[in-house]
């Protein structure tokens, strides 16, 4: 009970965070050029300063080794979930311009603007090593897999026509930060007391800001734009119960074969597993000329129900 009491009251922290975006936006305090800017510091530059202080603050390299091994279960769970994906879009006809979304909606998470301050606040810093493990397999999925469903279902594409691909969106900013801090941890490069303050301090504006770009995105998006057709949910079975239920499984069945994960890990990947979908895939189906809407609403309505997921999550958790 004193679990489920905790995530209520650090679920209810962040919405709080969100409501005072959403307010500021929606009462015109906020324009669109800060909407830009802030998702531009974040990416850029606040994010890749808190994951590069973070890596080197949590890790060395006796524990990296001993994390290896979660990604293979991250990398069991992605790969089960787009193979379970692909085949509902089949079994449920997802119409085209609608089954790429489906599909990253079903196993791609909101790991940055949700998943990280989510985690930071449930299970506190000391959970930053889990998340980055699955931040990293979250990214290349995203980048390098769910792209191309996208990509593939843009119905103004004749069948047999192939597009190009951005090889470039493999490397964002926030995991060069993580693959830079990688090289200093394993080389035992110093850094500077002072640089180290100077880029805690501006990595430390990361889940406030997140926090209020979210409630930017809402309000944007329009509480009253939120809909529930038959794929809408669909998708939000898949992003909310499928996903972490793929994701339980792997850990048991990887816990009775190779031994059981610290319940920090476990509980870590059990979270971002559910986390809403991207909040840029309604910008990618755009580009591929898809159901925008359909990706706004799904992005919107996982955001807003993720506040009732998380408690529920948080006790299922516990259990394992």
């Amino acid at each position: 009970m004193a679990a489920f009491i905790t995530s209520l009251e650090s679920v209810a922290e962040i919405v709080l965070v969100i409501a005072l975006g959403y307010w500021l936006r929606g009462s015109g305090r906020l324009g669109d050029e800060f909407k830009g800017n802030i998702s531009f510091i974040i990416m850029k530059i606040a994010l890749p300063a808190s994951i590069f202080v973070s890596v080197l603050k949590y890790l060395n390299r006796d524990k990296l080794a001993s994390l290896s091994g979660g990604l293979v279960f991250t990398f069991a769970s992605f790969t089960i979930g787009y193979i379970v994906a692909w085949i509902l879009t089949k079994v449920f006809r997802i119409r085209k311009g609608r089954r790429g979304t489906f599909i990253n909606m079903f196993v791609n998470a909101n790991t940055i603007f949700i998943g990280l301050p989510l985690n930071m606040a449930l299970f506190g810093d000391k959970s930053l090593p889990y998340f980055l493990i699955y931040y990293v397999m979250n990214t290349i999925s995203t980048w390098a897999v769910g792209i191309f469903f996208i990509s593939s279902d843009d119905p103004t594409v004749e069948k047999g026509e192939k597009k190009d691909f951005n090889w470039k969106k493999l490397l964002p900013a926030p995991l060069v930060g993580f693959l830079v801090s990688l090289v200093f941890l394993l080389l035992a490069i110093p850094v500077p007391e002072w640089i180290n303050k100077t880029l805690d301090m501006v990595g430390g504006i990361v889940t406030p800001m997140s926090l209020i770009y979210i409630g930017i995105i809402l309000a944007d998006a329009g509480l009253k734009s939120i809909k529930f057709d038959r794929d809408t949910i669909l998708a939000l079975v898949g992003r909310f119960i499928v996903a972490p239920a793929i994701m339980i499984g792997i850990i048991l069945v990887g816990g009775s074969m190779i031994g059981s994960m610290p319940q920090l890990e476990s509980s870590s990947f059990i979270i971002q597993s559910a986390a809403p979908g991207l909040a840029v895939l309604p910008i990618l189906v755009d580009q591929s000329h898809g159901d925008v809407d359909y990706a706004t609403n799904l992005v919107t309505t996982s955001t807003v129900l993720f506040v009732i997921v998380v408690p529920i999550l948080m006790q299922v958790a516990n259990l394992i």
